[in-house]
Parts: structure tokens; sequence; C-alpha cells
């Protein structure tokens, strides 16, 4: 509505009503929490609501009351409204993607002083009565209307994304991991949430005192957990991937390793991880202004990649997603320029990489390249550019020219954007894990959770 305008105390008539209508989103309950300070687990944790008697997150029962004064304040009586009086009964529930209505109705009316009693219910989607009561307001006396004022926009920067993510994984059984060197009370953190997720059964290899005393300053259970002994942190590296060699984990976990020492051991020639296929790093991106998830390639491991060590790091990152989204994901090879230029040679590595998909060198996924950063994720921009493209405007595979610029790319997400990330590592016999130091627990159970997918069927 572009204007709300009253009705004066004169136009009202006993018997009017109005009615507002408004699903209850997850976005609504945090939002309500945020300006509040409730933060009541009963509409916020999800494992502690599914405990309660309702077994399921309920709204903050006073954001019906909310919903309540918008209909009195926009629409009856409206503009110039004085809120007196308000009792509320609060009969059922309101759970998420409940549709609530609420219809307020003249019970009352007093000219002399203007005042008005409402009669004010609020059912859900069943006709089921979930709040009931009466307002009393002091109405206005002369007529208002005025434009909508505008509000600022909001954004919400949670994980929904990864949330979506961890509940796919949720459904699949816990995956043998074995976590290397965890002698830091994040590395453990991380282990423990993702373990008490069921995404992962971990064994630890480390210095096992060590790994005990760092549980122990941070206040840490780990008497569940297997423990092999290790003199030192090159001693844990290799026992880690010779258990992954011989089948018995089906991922590697970084603990507290420099990500050099561990690398030395996935990747020797002989008795490391590699496959006939170039092995690459992914990360995964939670981006609260991008409408899914998004991936960069590689931040990693090649820093100046050639034709053939990029169509492995696409295929590898097109094996990764299709076990995510179980649809071809779209690949923008990213350059400096739309336009191929001879002068830029990712342009020509980006125009060969689409011809070889064409010719199903690379499989799964729909590639187009060279892209501008902008043209491959900004609709609007790929339409100034008048690109005819099945990829500008929505992709989900940023393929950078280098390691240096997946890596610039992948920071300045995380620190600009307010994105929440993830890193795997994929191309070897199985994912291998390597968290920075910085990276919070939550951050490396998301890289357990894509490793799990990893290693899950392809759809």
């Amino acid at each position: 509505m572009a204007h709300i305008e009253n009705k004066t105390i004169d136009e009202i008539q006993v018997g009017d009503s109005c009615f507002l209508e408004r699903r209850l989103t997850r976005d609504d309950i945090q939002l309500f929490a945020i300006m509040s300070g409730d933060v009541n687990p009963a509409h916020l944790d999800d494992d502690y609501a599914q405990k309660s008697i309702f077994h399921e997150v309920i709204a903050h029962g006073m954001w019906g009351g909310a919903l309540i004064s918008t209909v009195l304040g926009t629409q009856l009586p409206g503009p110039g409204t004085i809120y007196l009086e308000q009792t509320l009964k609060f009969k059922r529930p309101v759970t998420l993607g409940d549709v609530v209505r609420v219809t307020l109705r003249v019970l009352q009316k007093n000219t002399e002083n203007r005042r008005v009693t409402f009669e004010c219910l609020c059912t859900n989607q069943k006709q089921e009565v979930v709040i009931s009561g009466e307002a009393t307001v002091l109405a206005p006396s002369h007529k208002i209307s005025r434009p909508v004022p505008h509000l600022p926009e909001i954004r919400m920067m949670g994980q929904k994304h990864w949330t979506a993510l961890l509940m796919q994984v949720k459904e699949m059984p816990a995956v043998k991991a074995v976590v290397v060197h965890p002698v830091s009370s994040m590395a453990l953190e991380g282990v423990l949430m993702a373990a008490r997720a069921g995404i992962i059964d971990p064994i630890l290899v480390g210095p096992k005192e060590r790994i005990r005393q760092a549980a122990m300053e941070a206040n840490l259970d780990m008497d569940t957990l297997e423990i092999i002994d290790t003199p030192h942190s090159h001693a844990s590296a290799s026992r880690a991937v010779s258990m992954a060699r011989q089948g018995d984990v089906q991922t590697v976990i970084n603990g507290s390793l420099p990500v050099k020492e561990l690398f030395q051991a996935v990747l020797h020639p002989e008795t490391g991880l590699r496959t006939d296929k170039r092995a690459s790093h992914v990360f995964a991106y939670d981006v609260p202004t991008y409408d899914k998830m998004i991936y960069i390639t590689d931040a990693g491991i090649t820093p100046f990649p050639t034709l053939e060590n990029k169509r492995d790091i696409i295929q590898n990152a097109i094996d990764l997603v299709r076990r995510v989204a179980h649809v071809p994901p779209k690949v923008a090879i990213l350059a400096a320029s739309d336009e191929i230029s001879a002068a830029l040679p990712s342009t020509i590595d980006a125009a060969t990489l689409c011809k070889m998909a064409e010719r199903n060198q690379i499989k799964g996924g729909i590639l187009d390249g060279p892209l501008a950063f902008d043209s491959a994720i900004s609709p609007s921009a790929a339409k100034y550019s008048k690109l005819n493209s099945p990829v500008a405007g929505q992709a989900d595979i940023l393929v950078a020219p280098d390691l240096e610029s997946a890596h610039l790319l992948a920071k300045q997400l995380e620190h600009l954007a307010d994105a929440k990330g993830a890193g795997i590592i994929i191309g070897t016999r199985v994912p291998v894990i390597l968290p920075t130091h910085a990276e919070d627990a939550f951050a490396r159970m998301a890289s357990c959770a894509l490793a799990t997918l990893m290693i899950a069927k392809a759809v």
C-alpha cells in the first residue's frame, strides 16, 4: 500500500472489523528475538524445542500481540491511534509455517472521550483460536492520510544455506574420520560438534597427553573418543594418511598441524593420497546477499594451474556440488573481462575450457567464461553487459584464474560480506579437511558435512 488512512471516531461504528494475515517464518522469530532480547530456547533452539511440551519451535507470544498492534495502528482506527489497554489469552502455540489471521471487531464506542474497545481474535490456518483478548484505544478525531514510510532493508546474517545442507547430512550415516594432531581446544570443539551432530565418527591421532590437556583446559569431555598416541606431529600425519590409504577411515581432518606439514603427507607421490586427477581445494560460502551457496576454487593447492589442471579443478568442484544440490551446477570461469583477449591468458583458458565441456571432457556442469566477477553473480550486471549466458548472474561455482586470486576473493567474502564458509580438498583418495587456525567450530563442522556429501553416492 502506498498510503495509510485512518478512521476517525465519528466514522467508526460498532461492528466494524478488519483483518491481517501473516505466515510465521524463522526470520520472524529471530528478528523478534533480536528486537526484544527474548532468547528463550523454546523459540530459537530446535533441539531444546523438540524436548518441550510442544515438540517444535514456537513463536514468541507477543509476536501475535505485535500483529494486533499493527492492525490498530495502520488500519482500524489507523494513524493517530493511541493504545490504552490490552488483554491477551494465549490458547495455542503458533509454529513455523502457520498462517495467523488477526481479526479486530469494534465492541464499544464512546464518542465523548473517543475511547473504542475491540475484540481481538487470532486464528491459524485450521481456524483454531491461538490468541484472544480485548484492546482499548483512543481513536483519532481528525482525518489522517500519509504515505507509507520507507523502511531500511534488513538482511538476516544467519546460515540458512548451511542449515539446509546440515539437515541433508543429518539423514546420512556418520563417516569414519581421522583427526590429525588435535592439540588445541578449537580443533577439539569442531570435532565434538560434528560428532554430536552425527556427521562423523572420529578417531584422534596425536600425542595423547597433549590432546587430553587441551580438552581439560576447554572443559571438553573426550572420554568416548578413541585416541591413537603418536610422539610428534610428523608421526601423526603419517599415521593418519596411512589409515586413509588402508581404508580404515573415510576422511582426514587436520587438527592443529601447519597446513604445509599435512600437505607433504597427503600429496606424497608414493605414500600419500594422490589419484590420477589433480587434487584441488574448494571453499563453500553462505553469503547473506546471495540466494544460494557459492563455491570458489582452487584456493589451496595449485598456485598457477595449467589448462589441464583447471580441467581437473572444475571437474572436482562439479562432482562436489552435484552431491550437494543434485542438479548440474552453473560454473563461471572468472577473468578480468567478459571478452576473450590475447592480452589476458585467463580469458583464452576460459574459452578453451568451455569448448572442452562441449566435447564432454568436463562433465556434469554448465560452463561459461570468461566472466568478470560481477557478471558471474549479479543478474543486473549480466543484463547490462548484454550477456547471452546460462551462467551469468546465477553462478554456483566460481573458478579463479589462480590460487592467489581465489584466496583473495574468498577472504573478501568472509570479512566484507559476512560470508560463512568451509573448505575441503577433493580429488584425493578421501576428502581432506584443512581448516585454518582462525576458523571456528561451526566452520569445522560444516567442512565435515561437505566431506560426508562428497563420500556419499552421487545422484
